[in-house]
């Protein structure tokens, strides 16, 4: 089973009792980034009352990351709960993917993109 536990320490940008934060290693867009869980937590519906909490802080800890180097217009944030879902790292991560103004010819519909045919409505 392939999880972030073996991520060396001098890739985390950030990190605190939960979370800890990463460049995505093939980013949608430029400045996109990760939370992960700290232990091998299968998705977000398993994270303790606790964690999700603190989720919220970290999220915001991202933001100012990707600021400090870009200057996105919009931000999707997403979380893949499921195999169907097309989650493939049993490992919660969080994508906080950073958006810009041309950057998708029709964004409207937003998540909704994960099944093509429903982005539009």
């Amino acid at each position: 089973m392939k999880n972030f536990l073996k991520i060396a320490e001098n890739k985390k940008l950030y990190k605190n009792s939960h979370f800890f934060i990463i460049k995505d290693s093939y980013p949608v867009s430029p400045g996109h980034l990760l939370i992960i869980s700290n232990e091998l937590i299968e998705d977000y519906f398993n994270l303790s009352k606790e964690a999700k909490q603190q989720l919220p802080d970290v999220i915001d800890e991202a933001k100012k990351l990707i600021e400090t180097e870009h200057s996105p217009d919009g931000y999707n944030i997403g979380m893949n709960c499921g195999k169907p879902a097309g989650q493939t790292i049993f490992h919660f991560h969080c994508h906080i993917i950073p958006r810009y103004k041309g950057d998708l010819k029709h964004p409207e519909g937003g998540v909704r993109g994960v099944i093509p045919n429903k982005m539009k409505y």
